[in-house]
């Protein structure tokens, strides 16, 4: 969903140096910069990666095919869980109650610590970048409480620290959503979910295994298992585009 709306695809080292030329002089993969710990060994080079996709994920407009999703949701009960962090399903229009971010959202921020259990949004930070280092310039996000560096409240790799706050809450809610259904007629739409991190794309194989109605959308790993759905290698928003095209109007 985010490379159609023109995010750089972060897959494989190369597509993450593609958009990120500094590292690859570091020899830093995407899965090492995304690693909690140097915000504590070296929180400037942990701010220059986050502080950008931040900034970038602000000006970055969501594609047409969420706006085909917001039209499904008017006609049709619907949810969405998401590895993205980028905080588009709510810009696209759909409510906070109604988005699952499984890995946390950029838009949040969180105590490095974590002193407390608490999140608070990320809405005044205005983090300075040397793009030709890609390394913040202070001052840095601090925590309200114990003035300790703060952090995106993402789910990193290799995370103890991660507060789930507001998002485990909403996946509980998520999942009482799924068992009040008539299992049977649910339909998942999944997209761009990849194998490398697995979270969605489980999720969606288990929320849609009453009803074996899942439509993988997919241009690398488009399989299902046992033919148990529909899968579609191709893009998000041409095919999103292209369902909604095909279906009866409302």
């Amino acid at each position: 969903m985010g490379v159609d709306s023109g995010l750089p695809d972060f897959r494989g080292p190369e597509g993450f140096w593609r958009a990120y030329p500094p590292y690859r002089r570091l020899g830093l993969r995407f899965e090492e910069i995304a690693d909690p710990e140097h915000f504590d060994a070296d929180p400037e080079l942990a701010w220059g990666f986050y502080g950008h996709r931040l900034a970038l994920y602000r000006r970055t407009v969501p594609h047409a095919g969420f706006a085909v999703l917001r039209r499904w949701a008017d006609r049709w009960p619907t949810q969405v869980f998401t590895s993205n962090v980028d905080g588009a399903f709510q810009v696209a229009g759909f409510a906070d109650d109604d988005v699952v971010e499984c890995h946390g959202a950029i838009g949040t921020l969180q105590c490095t610590a974590p002193c407390h259990e608490g999140t608070w949004p990320a809405d005044d930070v205005d983090v300075v970048i040397d793009e030709d280092t890609m390394r913040a310039r202070p001052p840095l996000p601090t925590c309200p409480r114990c003035g300790r560096v703060a952090r995106p409240n993402i789910l990193m790799f290799g995370d103890g620290a991660w507060v789930p706050g507001h998002h485990g809450e909403r996946t509980a809610a998520h999942r009482a959503w799924l068992r009040s259904l008539a299992a049977a007629r649910l339909v998942v739409v999944e997209l761009g979910a990849g194998t490398a991190v697995p979270t969605v794309r489980r999720h969606a194989e288990l929320a849609s295994a009453a009803s074996g109605a899942l439509i993988r959308i997919n241009v690398r790993e488009p399989e299902i298992r046992h033919g148990r759905g529909v899968s579609l290698a191709s893009g998000a928003r041409a095919t999103l585009e292209a369902i909604d095209a095909a279906l009866p109007a409302p």
